[in-house]
């Protein structure tokens, strides 16, 4: 591991949870088994699903996210920039297996797809938060992997220019960094802007992602919101959290879709915040509200921008 990726790995340590404790009880039924993996070796991963409308998929032993390409717009609406989470209980990475199948809402032996972004923030996406309405982009427009593990799955997106209403247009660069053995990825957004002066940028966990209702945690003093999902019939509970720099919070509020955390940032200055997900199901060992939330307010977090160019 090199110095740069044993520094972010560093910055992503929590409190010890055991990655391989995935129960092997209480899931749900095996629906046609995925394809054989030929390696079962631990590792972060991210790649291009040009497949199926150019989703961006990423995982690493312990959680799976994916967002979406701008092809998806025609085939999908009202498909949007919230970030998307998957169940997974084994240490490997499943997601392309899982995708290609079709079916990716059902469980074929290695993790499930059941939570819904649909129009809101899903797992972390964000929007400029302007007369009282959050202002948000379509679908990534280009991408860059930077290393495609397998220690860490490191990669970085353009969201094409958006309107604030009628006074202003952003655009926004964000890099994506997944080390093993951590729920959390580490955004480090850029939003840039054709006029001068602050943005209030909210970042979003979404209200009915896996039904109605679920448990909200908020700490504003250190910066953590942490959401225990209801639990689904047939596929357990998600589990989705954000941190945060305090010293950049404004407010937390609500809209239709989600519940945000509203931050001050100043265009063309980088800002880190981190995004995490768990299965109650599968791995990380996550099997109630209190030890997930333990879990998200004893991470540790580096909220510095990494230095230009890095």
């Amino acid at each position: 591991m090199n110095r740069r990726v044993a520094f972010l790995a560093a910055a992503l340590i929590a409190a010890p949870v055991l990655a391989q404790d995935a129960p092997r009880s209480g899931l749900p039924p095996v629906d046609k088994p995925l394809p054989p993996t030929p390696d079962k070796t631990p590792r972060a991963a991210v790649m291009l699903a040009d497949y199926r409308y150019d989703d961006l998929m990423w995982e690493n032993d312990r959680t799976a996210h994916r967002i979406y390409g701008h092809a998806l717009e025609a085939a999908e609406p009202p498909s949007g920039s919230g970030v998307d989470s998957w169940g997974k209980n084994v240490a490997w990475p499943f997601m392309d297996r899982q995708l290609r199948t079709g079916d990716q809402h059902a469980y074929h032996g290695e993790g499930i797809d059941f939570y819904n972004v649909g129009a809101g923030r899903g797992a972390g996406g964000l929007g400029i938060w302007y007369d009282n309405k959050l202002w948000v982009s379509r679908n990534y427009r280009s991408y860059r992997i930077l290393k495609n593990g397998p220690d860490v799955a490191d990669f970085q997106v353009e969201y094409a220019p958006w309107p604030v209403d009628v006074s202003r247009k952003v655009w926004e660069t964000r890099r994506f960094t997944l080390p093993l053995g951590t729920q959390f990825t580490r955004m480090v957004s850029t939003i840039r802007s054709d006029k001068p002066g602050p943005l209030v940028v909210g970042i979003g966990i979404g209200k009915r992602t896996t039904g109605a209702g679920g448990d909200m945690t908020v700490d504003r003093s250190r910066g953590v919101l942490s959401w225990w999902g209801p639990q689904d019939r047939d596929h357990g509970r998600m589990a989705v959290a954000l941190r945060v720099d305090p010293g950049m919070i404004v407010d937390v509020k609500q809209d239709a879709d989600n519940d945000l955390v509203l931050l001050r940032v100043t265009p063309g200055k980088p800002f880190v915040y981190y995004s995490g997900s768990a299965w109650n199901l599968g791995q990380g060992g996550f099997r109630d509200r209190a030890a997930w939330d333990r879990y998200v307010a004893g991470a540790q977090m580096n909220f510095t921008p990494p230095p230009a160019g890095s």
